[in-house]
């Protein structure tokens, strides 16, 4: 996974495809290049999960997770998912997605302000 720098969150994903103007003006600030960018497990099951999803908006989404990583959940997030549950400031899939960030060492791009704003407030993890 070498040349790996950011962890997409699902809402990025979705405003990427979507064209929505919030996500590609974050995307062009931090100059993202989605070669470079991964996403979580947890994201590809939100994605592909949604109930009322078109073949459309599948074939999108598979088309886009073929360029970027996909990074599976291992113990190690698992672990550091669960302490970010104890914290009271995530839900479970955001804990996730923000303990894949932490553990795989990868800058999370977010347009959720709260979870960005309770990761940057976390003490530096090993």
């Amino acid at each position: 996974m070498s040349g790996v720098e950011w962890l997409l969150d699902t809402n990025v994903v979705i405003g990427l495809l979507k064209g929505y103007p919030p996500a590609l003006a974050m995307v062009e600030q931090h100059g993202l290049v989605v070669e470079q960018a991964a996403i979580s497990q947890i994201t590809r099951m939100e994605l592909l999960g949604f109930p009322r999803l078109t073949s459309e908006e599948e074939m999108a989404i598979q088309s886009f997770m073929g360029v970027c990583h996909v990074i599976l959940l291992d113990e190690e997030i698992e672990r550091q998912a669960i302490q970010l549950r104890r914290t009271g400031s995530f839900k479970l899939p955001d804990a996730i997605i923000a303990a894949t960030a932490i553990i795989r060492r990868l800058r999370l791009l977010s347009l959720d302000q709260g979870m960005s704003g309770a990761l940057g407030r976390l003490p530096e993890t090993a």
